[in-house]
């Protein structure tokens, strides 16, 4: 397996972790959530930089913006309490599908 994806899985992790913390910094007036956002979004594109030796762009970027658009719908629907209705999960399904097309059947992939 190539070792970009490894990076690419820590900085979408990253990622998201980082702008679940933008909504708790509160316009960056509170401390300790600033510091996770700036942290967070620091080791993601740091290690998506890394992505970028062994993964091409256009997939790296499909795979970080595709599982972090999902990844943060969740984390708003489960800990948040933001409602999602059945366009958005249709909306989030086919981002998905898109990923998995590539990955799957491209050769732009890398495999």
């Amino acid at each position: 397996m190539n070792p970009g994806y490894l990076y690419l899985a820590v900085a979408i992790v990253a990622e998201v972790i980082a702008t679940s913390a933008l909504k708790h910094s509160e316009g960056f007036t509170r401390l300790g959530p600033s510091l996770v956002v700036a942290a967070g979004y620091g080791i993601a594109f740091y290690c998506l930089s890394l992505v970028m030796k062994t993964v091409p762009i256009g997939v790296a970027y499909a795979i970080w913006s595709g599982a972090g658009i999902v990844l943060i719908a969740l984390i708003g629907w489960l800990v948040l309490k933001q409602s999602l209705d059945l366009p958005a999960v249709l909306g989030m399904g086919l981002i998905v599908a898109g990923v998995a097309v590539i990955q799957l059947f491209s050769r732009a992939s890398g495999h």
